[in-house]
């Protein structure tokens, strides 16, 4: 399974290429994880073994993904539980079910950047969790349609924590974003993907694609999002 999720994604490069990203893929269970300098030593040392696997290989997910525009990366350490990347490089990292995937903006694209990773769906009970009722009627049992009309709860979710990401911005003190809870984002149709903008100032938006994987989606953020769109 988890072959075949990878090699769903890592099928995936070309239409990120397109959208000026790069993409990279990793999975827990490949040999000789080993953190990439002191700070991802120190990070790995106090976490549980399993949620130290996911850290490393989502640390080799990232620098695939930076090598894949042409950018190389050394050891990658965190603020809090965010990922700090050296000047000039911009990556997104997310993971689920052993799987890790991240995405970089090519050099010289001021691209916001964000993705996320659901490979188990979620139950619509958990809408509530994730949906203001002005975006519920997007909700489909159907799961996720080609047309993009209307999405699964996982869909959203998703759609939603790469968005969280994406305007998730570096300041003096280090990463803040402008929204609390993934309520506090609005979901709605744009083209053959989806707008999330903050609900209280809707200038801040961008574009997000959702594509099936598996089970599952994965989704990313393909750029910035005019208040018409």
């Amino acid at each position: 399974m988890l072959a075949a999720v990878g090699g769903g994604l890592v099928a995936l490069g070309p239409l990120l290429a397109a959208d000026g990203l790069g993409l990279g893929v990793a999975a827990v269970s490949e040999p000789g994880p080993e953190p990439a300098g002191p700070a991802e030593a120190a990070a790995a040392a106090v976490m549980p073994p399993r949620r130290r696997l996911e850290f490393l290989a989502g640390r080799r997910a990232a620098r695939r993904a930076l090598r894949a525009v042409g950018l190389d990366c050394g050891e990658i350490p965190r603020s809090g539980r965010l990922p700090v990347f050296p000047p000039g490089r911009a990556a997104s990292i997310s993971h689920s079910a052993g799987i890790a995937v991240a995405v970089a903006a090519a050099p010289g694209r001021d691209l916001p950047v964000g993705c996320d990773l659901e490979l188990r769906p979620l139950p619509r009970e958990a809408a509530r969790l994730v949906l203001c009722e002005d975006e519920e009627s997007l909700l489909s049992d159907a799961g996720l349609p080609p047309a993009g009309a209307v999405r699964s709860v996982t869909a959203l979710f998703s759609a939603k924590e790469a968005a969280w990401k994406a305007l998730t911005v570096m300041t003096a003190e280090g990463r803040e974003s402008p929204a609390g809870s993934l309520r506090e984002l609005r979901v709605s149709p744009c083209g053959d993907g989806l707008r999330v903008c903050l609900r209280d100032g809707p200038a801040h938006a961008v574009r997000v694609r959702v594509v099936r994987v598996g089970a599952g989606v994965f989704s990313y953020v393909t750029g910035r999002a005019g208040t018409r769109d």
